[in-house]
């Protein structure tokens, strides 16, 4: 699908710092887009049409599509088990359809990495996440519950591949990428590789900026690199699938429903969340990957609406939520301008010191623990009467919360019993519930 792109609105913005891109497109219009900021501070070099952004989880949808283009061209069924396709894998009853839509109790591996010793800034690879996603022999909620799981979407590119004998890369430029148009749209399988055009990410703090990005890439779910242009092709493709039915149902519906999400009152299909709310029908997409921020929308009436920023501080979906915002009242709303007001309300840096004090107390051991769905051990600590959890080699606080649970930065300990009479609580086991990891159990090992 072609279309013929305008000379983009050049935004003001500070000077060196990284910002974003915005691109609004209606149906029959030629696209109107603004950036600000910079790709590369190290090389002061500008955002511009060309550069390239790490759009994260927006890449769900174009793998689900390429599932879907498997089911229309009878290569699978959406109720195939993903055990008779995947031998490693493990969950019984988990099927294609599930993983597309996130309902096969599949917990994240990616959350599981700092569990497991890996560190910030280790290099790990789409083997190291399989391994962890292998396993999982159980479902970490019962069937039919939506678990947002980044694992179950690069199970997805390892069906793909199996199906197609060929990696996920080639089977996109053959359905996607080439007939759309799409050049710089690459799924980064390569940390090492080179993407042209591609920005960096940044954080600020107060003492500077720091860079985002780590040494790991995720085909499938969070790898994909590309430019606003070509999101809104491959955006205008969508549009061309779900205009004729657009008053009967949602995209690729036909083939797999909308289900309810996480995100109420939003639902979920084939790698996008939807707004089926009358008068408001949409589907769209966020992705957080690395420092990097991306947002797509598509409303029934043809409107794209993108934003790709490379700044921590400046989330892409806050930015395409005011242009949608602005878009109701103001027909033509200006992206230059809309840019303008939300530089403004960025954030101030905040300081990367801080949080709790540790005492200086001595650190008493309490035991090790296993859990049989991540390797390695973590470790418990008790320090002036407070509990202490400890992985990757550093110490979490654990605040309580309730008479058996404990909370720390991402994650909650839950012990299987209350303190008994002398305030001593059981400590021969206990759950950790991370957001996309819940229910792992973990019990004292053997001294």
């Amino acid at each position: 699908m072609n279309h013929t792109d305008t000379p983009t609105a050049d935004t003001a913005a500070p000077p060196r710092e990284p910002g974003l891109i915005l691109r609004i497109h209606r149906s029959g219009e030629d696209p109107v887009q603004a950036h600000a900021g910079a790709s590369s501070l190290e090389l002061a070099a500008p955002i511009g049409e060309n550069t390239a952004f790490n759009v994260g989880s927006v890449a769900k949808q174009i793998t689900a599509y390429l599932c879907v283009r498997a089911v229309r061209d009878h290569l699978i069924t959406l109720d195939r088990p993903v055990g008779g396709i995947l031998p490693g894998f493990r969950i019984p009853g988990v099927t294609i359809a599930d993983l597309i839509q996130h309902r096969g109790g599949i917990r994240d591996a990616e959350s599981l990495l700092s569990l497991a010793g890996f560190r910030d800034l280790d290099h790990y690879t789409t083997d190291d996440l399989l391994q962890l996603a292998y396993r999982q022999h159980h479902r970490a909620v019962e069937p039919g519950r939506f678990l947002y799981s980044n694992t179950g979407y690069l199970l997805l590119g390892e069906v793909l591949k199996h199906i197609h004998s060929a990696g996920l890369q080639e089977i996109a430029d053959q359905q996607v990428f080439t007939p759309l148009g799409m050049a710089s749209a690459r799924f980064k399988t390569d940390p090492r590789e080179v993407i042209p055009g591609a920005a960096a990410s940044y954080q600020p703090t107060a003492s500077g900026w720091l860079h985002q990005q780590r040494a790991v890439t995720l085909p499938g779910p969070g790898s994909l690199w590309c430019t606003a242009a070509d999101l809104d092709r491959w955006l205008g493709h969508l549009w061309h699938e779900w205009h004729p039915s657009a008053d009967d149902g949602l995209p690729f519906e036909q083939h797999l429903g909308y289900q309810p999400s996480d995100h109420p009152p939003f639902t979920y299909g084939a790698g996008l969340f939807a707004d089926s709310r009358p008068g408001r029908a949409a589907v769209f997409h966020y992705g957080h990957e690395q420092g990097f921020s991306a947002a797509t929308h598509l409303t029934s009436s043809g409107l794209r609406v993108i934003c790709l920023s490379n700044h921590t501080g400046i989330a892409a979906d806050h930015v395409v939520a005011a242009a949608l915002a602005e878009l109701t009242s103001h027909r033509g709303a200006d992206p230059s301008k809309i840019l303008a007001r939300v530089l403004r309300r960025r954030p101030a840096p905040q300081s990367t010191c801080g949080g709790r004090p540790d005492s200086n107390a001595p650190h008493i051991p309490i035991g090790a623990y296993a859990c049989g769905d991540v390797p390695g051990t973590l470790r418990l600590t008790r320090s002036a009467g407070t509990l202490y959890l400890w992985r990757r080699g550093t110490r979490d606080h654990l605040t309580p919360t309730g008479p058996a649970t404990y909370a720390a930065d991402g994650y909650t300990l839950t012990l299987p019993a209350a303190p008994a009479d002398d305030g001593e609580p059981a400590l021969d086991s206990f759950v950790l519930d991370l957001a996309r990891a819940p229910g792992l159990h973990y019990q004292r090992c053997p001294d």
